[in-house]
């Protein structure tokens, strides 16, 4: 079934390239100072992922939890491995998403039995494209190839995890250069000691959830 025939408008999907790491426990003291070198927005929100039925290289949330909008971004494979000597490495993935707004009569919390709830604390900072002549600022509409880099807490199930995502959007010829030039920028400076951004640590939220890191508390969280 297509959008329009479901009678949602027709969103254009937004290709990304992406690199996410993903730690139990909450973000230390030094770990967000070291973020915080960057002017960053701050967000708070309750996302509704869902995880019955799995849907492999599919991932569906409603942003906002109740009453947002429902997203859809789809898998487009592995793009290699980004490796800062010393500093960080991790899976780098291609993805597409549609945004779709809801019906007032569709709103309303999903069902606890197949929905997982996401609270988030999000820094996020955008970065503006390869050799241009702005710095890092905050999120806003440009139409510019750029890239947003989020330092996210998350509560989940009564737990806490926090990650740290980098999402370069733009042209898809310039997806790689933008992420690269952004993630050698964030890491130019060292992270605090006791964290190591490796490949161990390297996923996705659609792969972390489908772990079911908590999935014993997912009717209430």
């Amino acid at each position: 079934m297509t959008a329009e025939q479901a009678g949602l408008p027709a969103v254009e999907a937004v290709r990304s390239l992406e690199v996410r790491w993903i730690f139990p426990g909450q973000v230390q003291a030094a770990t967000a100072r070291w973020f915080g070198r960057f002017p960053a927005a701050l967000e708070l929100r309750e996302d509704a992922y869902l995880l019955d039925p799995h849907l492999r290289g599919l991932s569906v949330k409603i942003r906002g939890g109740g009453d947002g909008p429902l997203e859809v971004k789809v898998y487009g494979g592995s793009s290699g491995v980004l490796d800062i000597t010393g500093r960080a490495r991790g899976r780098v993935e291609s993805w597409q998403k549609w945004s779709f707004p809801r019906e007032p009569s569709s709103q309303g919390r999903p069902d606890p039995a197949g929905w997982m709830r996401v609270r988030k604390k999000r820094r996020i900072s955008m970065f503006p494209p390869v050799g241009g002549h702005g710095r890092a600022g905050l999120p806003g509409l440009g139409q510019e190839p750029r890239c947003a880099v989020e330092l996210t807490e998350i509560r989940m199930g009564g737990k806490a995890w926090w990650t740290l995502g980098f999402e370069a959007t733009g042209p898809a010829s310039m997806l790689r250069r933008e992420l690269e030039a952004t993630t050698a920028l964030v890491f130019a400076d060292a992270p605090p000691g006791g964290v190591e951004f490796g490949a161990g640590s390297s996923k996705s939220y659609a792969e972390w959830l489908g772990l079911r890191p908590d999935a014993g508390s997912a009717a209430g969280a």
